[in-house]
């Protein structure tokens, strides 16, 4: 990725110049032109104004619970709430690690997602859009949400006896609470 500055962003237009390469300044001489505003690179914004260039674009957005979205930004604000339309939650699940695993898209329609909540948003090459993601294959929705909700549970056992061991050792951590209860 290219190093934008502010430098990059519009050329100055020359001012006249005498015989000697000296600016023209003073009576007679033509008014000098006053440069142009310049403007910063869309790459330059840190905030949510970058949204700018994804508007009306076919978006994944990933949130922090976990959940998939994929769906067209229609608008945004300061805060980065995110309006999407013809959403499709896509949900994935692994019954078998070493055979691949299974998807299946969940029509959401209009959506609203708080700008607190997205974790990752990209924009979807339209051209693989129809295509599976490598290593999925295609279910039924109820399938993939059952087998999706049997490995979040057992994911919750794993981590349960994983702070439990922890915290026999002595390490004290944020979600340490959960487990004594």
């Amino acid at each position: 990725m290219e190093n934008p500055s502010i430098a990059h962003a519009q050329p100055h237009q020359h001012q006249q110049q005498g015989p000697q390469g000296q600016p023209v300044l003073g009576r007679g001489a033509a008014p000098l032109a006053t440069p142009p505003a310049q403007q910063l690179p869309p790459q330059m914004f840190t905030t949510a104004a970058q949204l700018l260039d994804l508007t009306d674009k076919k978006l994944m957005v990933a949130l922090r619970d976990g959940r998939k979205l994929i769906g067209v930004l229609r608008s945004w604000d300061q805060f980065a709430n995110l309006v999407l339309q013809n959403t499709v939650e896509r949900i994935f699940a692994h019954p078998n690690p070493s055979a691949g695993g299974l998807y299946a898209d969940i029509d959401r329609g209009v959506f609203l997602v708080r700008g607190e909540n997205v974790l990752l948003l990209g924009e979807i090459d339209l051209d693989k859009d129809d295509d599976p993601p490598a290593g999925y294959e295609l279910a039924e929705p109820e399938l993939v949400h059952r087998l999706a909700e049997e490995q979040k549970d057992k994911d919750k056992v794993k981590d349960r006896a994983r702070l439990r061991k922890l915290a026999s050792i002595g390490f004290e951590g944020e979600n340490i609470g959960e487990v004594l209860l």
